[in-house]
């Protein structure tokens, strides 16, 4: 990896508990190293990733357990969808 700023690699954990919250929120993001080890424990424990650099860069600009706006549900929607598929997928 490039110590290049704009070829840092950048990530966003997101959650959601339906029992507590009204929408998915942030529950870890950065870049370089961070992204790296956010990736990496993600991997570990079997959670799927997928990469969208353009929602990723959105989703940066929000705060650690901050709620996701309504402007980006229906993204985060796709994007849940593609990992209970893939969670579905795997457990078969």
């Amino acid at each position: 990896m490039s110590g290049n700023e704009h070829t840092r690699r950048s990530a966003v954990a997101l959650g959601y508990q339906a029992q507590s919250e009204q929408a998915p929120s942030v529950k870890a993001k950065g870049k370089g190293l961070i992204a790296e080890e956010i990736i990496e424990r993600a991997r570990e424990n079997n959670i799927p990733v997928q990469e969208d650099p353009s929602l990723v860069e959105l989703l940066s600009q929000l705060e650690i357990n901050q709620s996701i706006p309504p402007e980006l549900y229906e993204v985060v929607a796709e994007v849940f969808a593609f990992l209970y598929r893939v969670d579905q997928h795997s457990s078969s």
